[in-house]
């Protein structure tokens, strides 16, 4: 006997809605019923580029929303991946160092302050599926997968344990015949958090090859699963760190929706904590670092094609806009102001006065 664990499957970035068959333990509790809901929430990404040896490092933090108790999701890589935790410190400390400046000055007449920050073993499961690595990693179980069809992909889900829709071949087609990698991860909600729609995931580091650096973006229709949720908006943050500053691009008939909000070279200083945070090697990636952190009010809707990094033309730093915080500092221009001032620090100073007059005439 078998029992459903309600899952979801993410598809680069995205999630569909599939049950996990796990063996009934003895006294196991009812699981809940398949089919929640799921879709991505709010995303940070940390990609490091080495142009020297077409190496990605592709660290990823994100939240979903969801009702199921357990999800799974699956990541496309154009090679097999090398899968490891990753610290978290590191999203803070390259927030630290993008935000923006903050200013004083002093405020204009007439206004309020108003202050706005703007926006390793290698098994082989059937003929059609070679399961390349499986392991425990940041809290996830973790199979790379390398399968000869979508069919077989598909048909390594049912026989281990998972229920999904006809979404999962579709999706899964132009990547298994283009040689790529899957990898499968699940994830399990937090025991104290089981009626929290949001669950959030540790980061977890993929090094693989890859020619042109990307972010696996297409994602099926999620519309439905994001009204069912409240889900109306999400952000996908982009640290990209790399040899010089770069852009992101999806297809020429549907650009991207992100844009660079800060890009500049970092400090030998910041490169070496970046990496001590990450637990990477002080010679991963280029010698000379620029981060380029892209901001995208990602939507929920089909994209055409995954996103894809290349060097920009422009390569001019840029900054978010400083945030003025207004002082006051201007003298009061109201006549009645200055006149109560005088009513009250004039007599008691006419008064010392007068006493130390009179302790002169006697001495």
């Amino acid at each position: 006997m078998r029992t459903l664990i309600s899952l979801a499957c993410l598809l680069t970035g995205s999630y569909f809605i599939l049950s996990f068959e796990a063996p009934l333990a003895p006294a196991c509790c009812p699981a809940p019923p398949s089919g929640k809901p799921v879709v991505n929430a709010d995303q940070t990404v940390i990609i490091i580029w080495d142009a020297a040896t077409k190496t990605e490092h592709f660290i990823r933090k994100a939240s979903f929303k969801s009702l199921a108790d357990e999800f799974g999701f699956l990541i496309p890589t154009p090679a097999q991946p090398k899968l490891e935790e990753s610290g978290n410190e590191a999203f803070s400390f390259l927030q630290r160092l993008t935000e923006p400046e903050r200013q004083k000055q002093p405020r204009p007449r007439g206004t309020s302050c108003s202050c706005d920050a703007g926006p390793e073993s290698s098994v082989t499961f059937s003929k059609a599926v070679n399961v390349l690595d499986e392991k425990l990693v940041a809290g996830f179980h973790a199979a790379v997968l390398e399968a000869q069809s979508a069919e077989a992909l598909v048909g390594w889900l049912k026989e281990n344990g998972y229920a999904f829709p006809p979404e999962v071949e579709a999706w899964a087609r132009p990547y298994v015949e283009a040689g790529w990698k899957i990898t499968a991860l699940k994830v399990a909600k937090d025991k104290d958090a089981q009626d929290k729609p949001s669950v959030a995931a540790s980061a977890l580091r993929m090094s693989f090859k890859t020619d042109r650096p990307l972010f696996p973006y297409r994602e099926p229709d999620s519309k439905n699963s994001a009204q069912a949720l409240g889900a109306k908006q999400r952000l996908l943050r982009v640290y990209f760190l790399a040899d010089g500053r770069f852009q992101g691009e999806l297809t020429k008939e549907v650009p991207w929706t992100g844009k660079a909000a800060w890009a500049n070279k970092l400090s030998p200083a910041d490169r070496a904590k970046t990496l001590e945070l990450l637990n990477l090697p002080a010679t991963t990636g280029p010698a000379e670092w620029w981060l380029t952190e892209f901001e995208d009010p990602w939507p929920y809707r089909t994209a055409p094609a995954d996103l894809y990094f290349s060097r920009s033309p422009n390569q001019n730093g840029i900054k978010r806009p400083p945030i003025i915080e207004y002082v006051s500092t201007s003298w009061p221009t109201d006549g009645a102001a200055y006149a109560i001032a005088g009513a009250l620090v004039l007599p008691p100073l006419v008064r010392r006065i007068r006493r130390r007059s009179g302790r002169n005439k006697h001495s």
